[in-house]
């Protein structure tokens, strides 16, 4: 009885052991990812009326709302983290911020860096100029001082015209647009190439200061940009943007800033 009870000890030993080696032997399953609860957006805080801040020096802006938007249909908390511009890819992929959403040109060679949504609005460089300038047209650009803020499509716009560029007496950059535009105001510049969407905002806040060009350094889209690997948040985001076109949210988001819809 006892030697049975001993070969029965044996086999249940054997049994526990083999069950705790195939145990052992499962993989682990991969942890889920965990999900997005907040999407940081980088920006120009200097950049109206995209962007900026108000006299409560809150940030503000028509890509603020449109932001806000969107990230509540996705169910995401939003922050807005004011950035060097010129700096924005290295922001990104460094992960400092999750999106760029700044009146950012969509380009051929952004995208080799970023994962933009559909354009979501079109822009144009306009020449800025001051009031009564005998400047009238891109060709009056020679020899003189023209500027445009640092790291922006107007940089690109404009070199992509070399003859007009050479043209130039000298070509100066800033920080910001608004320092640009100040330094227009000051007679350090005799033109300003900016984003149409800045330019034609502070042109209509002092119209006696400023007039702009029927000439421009072409056409742009706007879109939202992020890394080149988040293409779930990237298919979240392109499905809230056309949701919120569909719905008229975003045309009354543009017609609070712009008086009128300018939704692509």
């Amino acid at each position: 009885m006892k030697k049975f009870a001993a070969i029965a000890l044996v086999a249940v030993g054997a049994l526990l052991a083999a069950c705790s080696k195939q145990e052992a032997a499962a993989p682990a399953a991969a942890p889920a990812p965990a999900a997005v609860t907040k999407i940081v957006v980088g920006l120009d805080d200097n950049f109206p009326p995209m962007g900026f801040r108000d006299e409560k020096n809150e940030l503000v802006g028509f890509d603020i709302d449109m932001a806000k938007e969107a990230a509540k249909r996705l169910g995401v908390e939003v922050e807005f983290k004011p950035i060097d511009w010129s700096a924005k890819e290295a922001e990104l992929s460094g992960k400092r911020v999750d999106a760029l959403w700044n009146g950012l040109t969509i380009t051929e060679e952004r995208k080799q860096n970023i994962l933009f949504s559909a354009p979501y609005m079109e822009n144009h460089q306009i020449i800025v100029v001051p009031a009564g300038s005998a400047i009238k047209t891109k060709a009056d650009l020679a020899g003189k001082v023209v500027g445009a803020q640092d790291g922006s499509s107007a940089v690109d716009a404009i070199k992509k015209e070399a003859a007009v560029f050479q043209s130039f007496k000298e070509f100066k950059t800033f920080g910001d647009n608004v320092t640009a535009l100040m330094d227009l105001s000051a007679g350090r510049l005799e033109a300003v190439v900016v984003d149409e969407v800045v330019g034609r905002y502070y042109v209509a806040k002092k119209p006696d200061q400023y007039a702009v060009l029927d000439d421009n350094f072409g056409t742009e889209e706007y879109g939202v940009g992020l890394r080149k690997d988040d293409t779930e948040l990237h298919g979240k985001l392109e499905k809230a943007l056309a949701d919120m076109k569909q719905d008229g949210s975003a045309a009354k988001i543009a017609e609070q800033w712009f008086g009128k819809n300018i939704i692509k």
